[in-house]
């Protein structure tokens, strides 16, 4: 007997490569997949904005990358001393005003240029509740600890998320017509909005990117929210704090994912690179032996061998990092 519910996720038409190039935005649950994403070697830019919860917040900062947006002093704002951007996360922020505008401006521009020719662009919704600035009246990426008198917070409706997205959608095809688009919904429970408020928060959320499927070509739905809340309902699977998806809950949505999208020729790039990767983070008790130099050696050369195997695959840092090992 099989003692639990298995979510079936049917082989999905979209593929997913080395070769693709792909654009991450989300709450930060889209960060454990990215990073294992980019652990393994694929073309990801992952949160160019940091962790952002809401549909809302997510949509703005993609209409932010389609104008090119360039930030100047006015859009940013100081706070107990440091610098903030309410599209950003605090990630961004900096007691230096000049480096806060730094670190937004050359994110922005590189992620703009990704989004332009992305094959790719994965979407996590955290949470349909939003925070509005009464001053700045806007919906706010992050509240960056102010008050929460300065903010109204109220739960997005399905018709809302829609009405935004499809408008959205439609101008993303504009500036790339190839651009394939995934949903998901992030497992994490929001257990400060309450436990009930948290199921309509996540049904909202659900039913508005069912919506939007029905509306759209090139539009992919990965469910980790069920996965999690179904397939892995044991807390085994969770870390202390009872809400967030463990190491091994991660590793079964990563092991499914994979199965759902990446090309058949992508597994063994992935094996192949992974004996590599365990190699660079070998940590001996001597550095100083000739018998680790010669493994450092060994490692090179496997590392340039796989960068002239795969070209599309970029190991500059990881071969520079051992050439400076190795003098």
């Amino acid at each position: 007997m099989d003692f639990r519910t298995r979510i079936e996720i049917p082989k999905s038409d979209l593929k997913i490569s080395h070769r693709s190039r792909i654009l991450m935005l989300g709450s930060c649950f889209i960060e454990n997949i990215g990073k294992q994403l980019i652990r393994n070697k694929f073309n990801v830019n992952l949160n160019p904005f940091g962790v952002l919860y809401n549909p809302q917040s997510i949509s703005q900062a993609l209409r932010l990358l389609m104008e090119k947006k360039r930030f100047a002093e006015e859009d940013i704002f100081e706070y107990k001393g440091l610098y903030h951007s309410f599209y950003h996360h605090s990630t961004f922020s900096d007691t230096d005003k000049n480096r806060c505008l730094g670190k937004i401006n050359s994110g922005l521009e590189k992620s703009s240029q990704d989004l332009y020719s992305a094959d790719i662009l994965f979407i996590t919704f955290g949470t349909s509740y939003v925070f509005r600035s009464k001053e700045k009246d806007m919906v706010v990426g992050n509240c960056h600890k102010l008050p929460a008198s300065d903010f109204d917070r109220y739960r997005l409706s399905v018709k809302d998320i829609v009405a935004d997205w499809e408008s959205l959608i439609k101008q993303l095809r504009q500036i790339n017509p190839s651009l394939q688009i995934i949903f998901t919904v992030s497992p994490i429970r929001h257990m400060k909005d309450g436990a009930h408020e948290n199921q309509l928060s996540k049904a909202t959320l659900l039913l508005a990117i069912d919506e939007l499927m029905k509306k759209g070509d090139s539009l992919h739905y990965f469910p980790s929210y069920e996965i999690v809340l179904d397939e892995l309902r044991d807390y085994r699977f969770y870390y202390d704090d009872m809400v967030h998806p463990n190491f091994t809950a991660i590793k079964y949505i990563w092991e499914r994912f994979s199965n759902t999208y990446f090309e058949a020729e992508t597994y063994p790039v992935v094996e192949e690179w992974n004996k590599i990767y365990l190699a660079l983070n070998h940590r001996p008790f001597n550095t100083e032996t000739d018998e680790y130099k010669h493994f450092l050696r060994q490692t090179l050369l496997k590392l340039k061998a796989f960068d002239e195997k795969y070209p599309y695959i970029c190991c500059s840092d990881e071969i520079s990092g051992l050439e400076d090992l190795i003098s």
